[in-house]
């Protein structure tokens, strides 16, 4: 069996939750026995080395309808459907997301990557077919949709109807290496607490900064600014106070050590399918704090702490509700149930029946 992994062009440059879904699913069903490889979708590809092609990020429909129409080879679509919608952003952006709607300003996005980023549009019918018709035409013929979490397909089935076959493949973790008994040793300080992501509007760290300035807490951001979003990063810098601090990319040892120091992980997203970084930081024994908004419920049940994003009041009482709390069982649950060993397993059922009939 031999299968292609196919998501946007920046990928490996802009990395994001959906790299190490990606990177780390196919790790997992290589260990499988699976042969598996993955490359971005501005790649020369030969197709009749692989069986079928797995794609991810429907959001990106422009890309996916191209190697479709090119490679003639069944498909499935993580689908990955974030909503940008939610997200309250300033400015120019801010004001043309409100006047676009959501499809009209991915339009609006994907034509900027091609004129902007080199990100080019190959699949030509895009500029006049246009987004939401673009994803139509990718579920004409998908043979599975594979959603992180039930109330994602949901969510993307109440835009497209035409939305059929689906099995949910959820997020997990490296159990291997997001480990709490190999970091025992490290002290855990009362009120450290850690926001691990991409700085960006999405991930919601300007209100965040606000929330804890000044307080009793300890705040450190750790993630690198993302490409389109420097301004962003810079109003964060502006508004933090001196409990705040900003980390660049750690390596995987200084993150665990992070982690492991730490009592609270919060990630006050105005969306998130699932929040990779919130599972894997629970693992490592912080208490966490969830967005309300989003998948993040039928990850994290009642077992976390939520906060409403807009609300700096609210994500403030949630750091401090999770400070003190026991989330004992939400440890127990994500090393259980949530492990990208898991997520490959099912994937792979989803292939054989594809493959196999």
């Amino acid at each position: 069996m031999r299968i292609l992994f196919l998501s946007r062009a920046s990928l490996f440059t802009n990395k994001g939750g959906d790299t190490t879904q990606i990177e780390q699913t196919a790790k997992a069903l290589i260990r499988l026995g699976i042969d598996v490889t993955i490359k971005t979708t501005n790649e020369k590809i030969d197709y009749s080395a692989y069986d079928l092609i797995h794609f991810f990020n429907i959001i990106r429909p422009a890309d996916i309808m191209y190697h479709i129409e090119k490679s003639k080879l069944p498909y499935v679509v993580s689908t990955i459907y974030l909503d940008y919608s939610s997200i309250r952003e300033q400015g120019i952006k801010g004001m043309m997301g409100r006047i676009l709607g959501k499809n009209s300003m991915e339009y609006v996005k994907t034509v900027a990557r091609d004129i902007v980023n080199g990100e080019r549009i190959q699949w030509k019918p895009y500029w006049y077919k246009g987004h939401k018709a673009a994803i139509k035409e990718i579920l004409k013929n998908a043979k599975c949709l594979l959603p992180n979490s039930d109330s994602e397909y949901q969510r993307f089935k109440k835009d497209f109807p035409q939305a059929g076959n689906y099995v949910v493949v959820p997020n997990g973790i490296r159990k291997e290496v997001f480990n709490l008994d190999q970091y025992r040793h490290v002290q855990r300080i009362g009120n450290k607490v850690i926001c691990v992501g991409r700085i960006e509007p999405r991930k919601n760290q300007l209100n965040l900064i606000k929330a804890l300035n000044n307080t009793e807490f300890e705040l450190y951001l750790i993630g690198i600014i993302s490409t389109n979003h420097k301004d962003y990063y810079e109003a964060c810098q502006t508004a933090a106070a001196k409990n705040v601090h900003f980390v660049a990319r750690l390596s995987i040892g200084d993150l665990l050590t992070e982690m492991a120091s730490a009592q609270v992980h919060v990630l006050p997203s105005w969306f998130e399918t699932t929040g990779l970084s919130s599972l894997e930081a629970s693992a490592m024994g912080c208490n966490v704090v969830v967005s309300a908004m989003g998948d993040t419920k039928p990850y994290f049940r009642d077992l976390a702490s939520y906060c409403e994003p807009g609300d700096v009041n609210s994500i403030y009482n949630a750091v401090k509700e999770a400070a003190v709390a026991d989330q004992s069982a939400l440890r127990a649950l994500i090393e259980k149930e949530y492990t990208w060993d898991a997520a490959a397993k099912v994937t792979l059922e989803v292939y054989n029946k594809i493959l196999l009939k």
